[in-house]
């Protein structure tokens, strides 16, 4: 069952979307690229409301701001925490002590976790449409005691939903192409993946990625191509069954079950990518699939990060809410020094309004025709 998001329906024009966004560990370069994208003129389309501790982002943007000065950089390129709108998280003093830029520790994580939680709960009242995550530390929010495997799994969690898939999303700086790639499975083991997956998997995840095309991004009939899990996809059993066994006959089950869109499947892992890089770096964009759908973690990432590893979008899809993050990590060799690429955060803050708007223009067109 999928849940509706939480977007209200005017019959006047949609407004700015509102838009959380969550400090992560405060130890890593989250609050960095949150300030460098916030300073940017393309991320102001939307109404953006910064969740963290207050006091630590001050003094983070003091510290970065030293930091550029004494590269003979401007630092104007920061925005400045006292004309931002934040919803202040208080930590404990023995917490706040604790917590150092370049330093991922329990203290860390225990504050990127309230961070989170304070943003997930002030979204699910309605407060905001979408949560944009900076990035923790899996590491940090166990030394915590915060068992979860990233912040996906929380979300989810909280929201209350069962099913739901990581999509990642970037356009091409080269022609302007979206590619789209959903995992299969997450965060588990190389040697679990082929116990993960089961027909019964892959037609959550399919549809998921089908209403997601659908009522994000407004693909009605789309192209969607599927790995196969073996090398050469098998070779007909010679190289692993998974292929022979289930693979290809759910393939056909849901070419039956849904005759209006295209599945293209199982294709051999290694030449998935090879349409992708096409479209990406401008050969052609005709042959491309509007998604692709990897069986495992770096199955997908790895040509996702080697295309787009700048500007890549993890999106969580099947949620009540938009969430997007960017596809990278908590950096903290380099947390103080002022030279994290805010690229990907201002793609996050970016894709996130994006989709705020698109479904809010779906579920008014709904309401209308409902009225009639």
């Amino acid at each position: 069952m999928f849940l509706t998001p939480t977007i209200p329906v005017s019959s006047t024009a949609a407004p700015r979307p509102r838009l959380a966004i969550a400090l992560g560990d405060p130890a890593g370069i989250g609050a960095e690229v949150v300030l460098k994208a916030l300073v940017d003129p393309a991320t102001t389309n939307c109404d953006v409301t910064v969740i963290g501790s207050r006091r630590l982002l001050q003094n983070t943007y003091e510290t970065l701001q030293k930091s550029l000065i004494s590269q003979g950089q401007s630092g104007n390129d920061l925005a400045d925490p006292q004309n931002l709108t934040i919803l202040d998280v208080p930590l404990a003093e023995s917490t706040e002590q604790q917590i150092v830029l370049g330093t991922g520790n329990a203290a860390s994580g225990a504050a990127g976790f309230s961070f989170l939680e304070t943003a997930i709960a002030h979204t699910l009242a309605g407060d905001f449409q979408g949560i944009v995550t900076a990035p923790i530390a899996k590491s940090a929010w166990k030394a915590a005691g915060h068992h979860y495997p990233g912040q996906t799994e929380l979300l989810a969690e909280r929201a209350g939903v069962e099913r739901f898939g990581m999509l990642f999303v970037a356009r091409s700086p080269h022609t302007g192409w979206l590619l789209r790639t959903l995992l299969a499975t997450t965060h588990i083991a190389l040697r679990q993946v082929p116990d993960a997956l089961s027909p019964q998997l892959m037609t959550a995840k399919l549809d998921l990625l089908l209403l997601c095309l659908r009522q994000d991004f407004g693909i009605v009939e789309p192209r969607i191509a599927i790995a196969g899990l073996n090398p050469h996809s098998g070779e007909q059993g010679q190289l692993g069954h998974e292929e022979q066994d289930w693979l290809i006959p759910w393939l056909k089950e849901m070419g039956d079950r849904y005759p209006h869109i295209q599945l293209e499947g199982p294709v051999p892992p290694d030449t998935l990518w090879t349409r992708p890089g096409q479209a990406w770096f401008g050969t052609t964009q005709s042959s491309a699939h509007d998604a692709y759908l990897a069986l495992y973690h770096d199955q997908g990432l790895i040509p996702v990060k080697l295309m787009a590893f700048d500007r890549a979008v993890n999106t969580t899809i099947g949620l009540p809410f938009v969430r997007t993050s960017p596809d990278h990590g908590t950096a903290f060799d380099i947390a103080r020094r002022g030279v994290a690429d805010a690229t990907s955060m201002k793609a996050a803050l970016q894709l996130a309004a994006e989709l705020v708007q698109q479904r809010t223009t779906l579920y008014q067109s709904r309401a209308v025709k409902f009225k009639e």
